[in-house]
């Protein structure tokens, strides 16, 4: 497998280590086509991309491409604010942005007080601190993805599961149906082999492999995500930023419309 693009990695504008240009710098080490630059998403408490800095974020990947010759996408990885599906990039963001991720965060601001107990610190409780999970909050975790895809013209829902249970299928159904990518991130275990197998077996989404990385020395690695692949001998074809392939986003195709 040899990575094409890599579209998920941080800067100090959110959580990262090193700047837009040092990543940028590695993605051409690597032979990389296209880099995604995608801080975490405007309503982060600690670690949030500010709307003050979108006009800086931008001019720093513009300025790599063009040392660098690598394609670089000013992106953003979104958060889900509730189970509304509600992301932080509004239609008044897209302008500014290339690619748009999503995926669940805590230590976000929530969208409702409900959201704030219920969804956000309801996940971290269960997952982080009591070790488990209820019938209840999977099919809560499930609509706020499934509401995500549905509500915004996602290119990717980031680390499946990670943190946040629910109902891989059904939501892999419905990226499915609207054209959204599932993420492999190579950065954290997210997805069961199980839950991968019968994505693949019963649903036709497709996949990106990102590195998810938050220092320019993780840039393209993919060895977590491999280890998996391998052990379930996995289509990989079903995998667009691979062996010369692109994919074919949303967020480029709607912003069209508008």
């Amino acid at each position: 497998m040899i990575l094409t693009a890599d579209y998920h990695t941080h800067t100090p504008y959110s959580h990262g280590k090193n700047t837009v240009e040092e990543n940028v710098a590695r993605a051409k080490e690597l032979g990389l086509k296209e880099i995604a630059i995608t801080d975490h998403g405007f309503s982060h408490v600690v670690y949030g991309l500010r709307r003050k800095e979108v006009a800086s974020y931008k001019a720093e990947c513009a300025a790599a491409e063009e040392k660098y010759g690598v394609r670089v996408l000013v992106g953003i990885e979104a958060n889900i604010r509730g189970t509304s599906g509600k992301s932080d990039l509004t239609k008044k963001d897209y302008e500014d942005f290339d690619i748009y991720l999503c995926g669940n965060h805590v230590f976000i601001y929530y969208e409702t007080l409900r959201d704030w107990f219920a969804y956000g610190y309801g996940n971290m409780l269960l997952n982080s601190v009591f070790r488990k999970t209820t019938k209840k909050q999977i099919a809560r975790n499930t609509k706020a993805y499934i509401n995500a895809i549905k509500n915004n013209p996602l290119d990717a829902i980031t680390h499946l599961n990670y943190l946040c249970p629910a109902n891989a299928l059904e939501v892999a159904k419905c990226a499915a149906d609207y054209g959204t990518y599932l993420e492999l991130d190579a950065k954290k275990e997210h997805l069961s082999d199980e839950e991968l197998n019968e994505i693949v077996q019963k649903t036709s989404v497709r996949f990106i492999v990102d590195s998810d990385a938050h220092s320019a020395s993780r840039i393209g690695d993919t060895a977590l995500v491999e280890q998996q692949l391998k052990r379930i001998n996995f289509p990989m074809d079903r995998i667009d930023n691979i062996d010369g392939r692109f994919p074919t986003f949303r967020f480029a195709a709607f912003k069209k419309t508008l």
